[in-house]
């Protein structure tokens, strides 16, 4: 028998050593190595520094083995492997059809959005791009009251955030919808609008770690510069907002070319993040107006 550290210790030299790649829940070997364990032993994923003084017995390190070998040999976040996510402390059902939860926006919707929106202020929200249902799942679980549209184009991940939102009892509050992006609500005025859009360059799909290609496609990639779905919310998003509502979105490696596409001609904010995250710009209505006038002028011929 070995003890429970010795197995993390070993996994997380194996996973090193096999040029995993971490960024679907973890960002490093150790901690993966601690997930991995806790879900094949059955343990709190916060599990105690008491536990790792645990003995595996055969059986536990059989199972926790061949968990191991999963993620090696097949390279897929070991949340597909697993079934499951975790993100704002909550756990999500995931599977292939959705990208797997790791959104920096989980930080705000945790300790609030002042002080560009007060508590008060927020009753209504739209998420797009709802894959899991995470985010806005997330959202009604920690700020009561709040009602949401959680908005995706593919039924499959509507079909998942359905689950979630029932398992999270917030199903009366997280409408689960399907548009391209928000064409199914017209008229619908949001005090927030949640943005994780594809934001993927075409040419840095060629250079992702293999993790990332048993992604849906679909929430990947998005044309030359990663803006192509980004330009299109912009322009339609002013009619959706309150008076004093915001837009905050997520555009990763594709927040240069924003820059350089709006920079200035509004007052872009990049949100800064205390655990991590970077690329998420946040527009309140006049901004985000003065971004839509640029881009239609832009568009026009």
């Amino acid at each position: 028998m070995i003890s429970l550290e010795t197995f993390i210790r070993q996994a997380a030299k194996r996973m090193d050593a096999a040029g995993l790649h971490f960024g679907h829940g973890t960002d490093n070997a150790l901690d993966e190595a601690c997930w991995l364990a806790s879900a094949a032993l059955g343990l709190d994923p916060d599990f105690g520094p008491e536990a790792y003084a645990m003995l595996l017995d055969e059986d536990q390190l059989s199972r926790a083995r061949a968990m191991l070998d999963a993620r090696i040999s097949s390279r897929k976040p070991l949340a597909y492997l697993l079934g499951e996510a975790w993100l704002a402390g909550l756990s999500f059902e995931v599977n292939e059809s959705v990208l797997v939860p790791r959104s920096p926006l989980a930080e705000l919707i945790i300790d609030g959005f002042e002080p560009w929106l007060s508590d008060e202020q927020l009753k209504r929200a739209a998420d797009i791009g709802t894959g899991s249902g995470c985010l806005a799942i997330a959202l009604a679980v920690h700020r009561q009251g709040v009602e949401i549209d959680a908005l995706d184009i593919s039924p499959e991940a509507l079909v998942l955030a359905r689950r979630n939102a029932a398992r999270h009892g917030v199903s009366e509050r997280v409408r689960c919808l399907e548009s391209d992006l928000l064409t199914a609500v017209p008229g619908q005025r949001y005090d927030l609008i949640l943005a994780n859009p594809p934001y993927v360059p075409e040419d840095s799909m060629q250079t992702l770690p293999p993790e990332f290609l048993h992604e849906p496609r679909l929430g990947l990639v998005a044309g030359a510069d990663g803006l192509d779905l980004v330009r299109r919310l912009l322009i339609d998003a002013p009619a959706h907002l309150s008076e004093h509502g915001i837009l905050i979105c997520e555009v990763g490696e594709a927040a240069e070319a924003l820059e350089a596409l709006i920079g200035k001609h509004c007052e872009l904010v990049w949100i800064e993040f205390a655990h991590g995250g970077d690329g998420v710009f946040l527009l309140d209505r006049p901004a985000c107006q003065a971004a839509a006038r640029h881009l239609a002028r832009k568009s026009s011929p």
